[in-house]
This record gives C-alpha cells, sequence and structure tokens, in this order.
C-alpha cells in the first residue's frame, strides 16, 4: 500500500522489452536506501516488485499486463519517474489509500498555469468515470491528487508549486499519457451496495 506521496523523481537506466514482459531498471538511491529483493516500490503509481538492487538502481520484471493497462510501455531510458517506496504501518497517511493498481489510462487534454500553480485536465475513460468525484481522491501517475472540477469524460486537478517541481506532472503536457488510479473505497462501497439491492 501507499500514500501517494511521491519521496524521488527517479529516471529510467534500461528497459528490456520481450513480447510476453519487460524488466526495467531504474534509478533511485532515496528508495533504494532499504531496499531488498521482495520490496514493493510504485513507479509512476503502478506497484512493482525489486528483483535486483546496486549501487542506488534497482531493477523489476513488468508481465504483459501491467504494459497493457499502464504507460509503463512508453518509458524509454533518461525519461524521468515518480518512486514511493511501500508505506509502513506506522508512517502518517499524508495522501490517500493507493494501491499501485493502475484502473485506467487517461491523457492530459490541457494545462493552464496560473500564478504558483497549474490547472490539469486529464480525460477519464467510462470504465472508472463512477468513481470520480469533485473533491475526491485520485492517483495521478502515483501522486495523491484531490479533484478540482470533473465532468463525464474529464477531470482536473490543480498541481501546486511542489507538486510541479518535485514529480513527473510538472512537465507532463497535452497528449501525454498517465496512469490513474480511482479512490478504492469507491469501489468496495459500490461492491457492497450492489450486493445488496
Amino acid at each position: 500500500m501507499f500514500t501517494g506521496i511521491v519521496e524521488e523523481l527517479g529516471r529510467v537506466v534500461k528497459l528490456e522489452a520481450t513480447e510476453e514482459s519487460a524488466q526495467l531498471t531504474l534509478r533511485g538511491p532515496l528508495v533504494t536506501s532499504d531496499a531488498v529483493h521482495g520490496a514493493s516500490i510504485a513507479v509512476n503509481g503502478v506497484c512493482l516488485t525489486v528483483v535486483e538492487v546496486d549501487a542506488g538502481t534497482f531493477t523489476v520484471d513488468v508481465m504483459r499486463e501491467t504494459l497493457d493497462r499502464s504507460a509503463l510501455a512508453h518509458l524509454d531510458p533518461q525519461d524521468p519517474v515518480n518512486l514511493e517506496r511501500a508505506v509502513k504501518v506506522s508512517d502518517r497517511l499524508g495522501g490517500h489509500i493507493v494501491q499501485g493498481h493502475v484502473d485506467a489510462v487517461g491523457v492530459v487534454l490541457s494545462r493552464e498555469s496560473g500564478d504558483r500553480w497549474d490547472v490539469v485536465r486529464i480525460s477519464l475513460p467510462p470504465a472508472v468515470s463512477r468513481y470520480v468525484v469533485e473533491k475526491g481522491s485520485i492517483a495521478v501517475d502515483g501522486v495523491s491528487l484531490t479533484v478540482s472540477k470533473v465532468g463525464d469524460d474529464w477531470f482536473e486537478v490543480s498541481l501546486i508549486p511542489t507538486t510541479l517541481e518535485l514529480t513527473t506532472l510538472g512537465r507532463r503536457k497535452a497528449g501525454d499519457e498517465v496512469n490513474l488510479e480511482v479512490d478504492v473505497v469507491a469501489k468496495y462501497v459500490e461492491r457492497l451496495t450492489g450486493a445488496r439491492v
């Protein structure tokens, strides 16, 4: 489990793709400081398992299912990535409950710069639109954000200077794909109430 509070802006070192999977090596000195084989690290919001750690880098295996359901397949060497280690039970939950299980891929539709923040509009695929509400939580590339406005097929978030500086969202432009994870609580509520009806 994660909180959506990005710990480090890492970089892709190497991507080795096959027909059925890929192996990613990423640089992240902070997240590797206590990483071991089997540890979970969220990469752009996707929970991945560490298979190797070496001098500030870590390697993960990515299955075809994950490549098909996320934007990880489009990464290239030197691309920046948002990194977060799994939360400890004793940690503060600064964002919201994020599982690292991508629900859909959205596309940045527009961004409008303000004095100190940017408003970013992102497409909202029909399969997850019912879970997104104004003032609710959503993870975009693993970043816990509050939805500031929502339409039938889009939503907006307002990015503060810290988010713009310390995450990949400061560099995303119209046309870029982003990983979306909706609030898991909404999905459980739907399932529980639907089962009684």
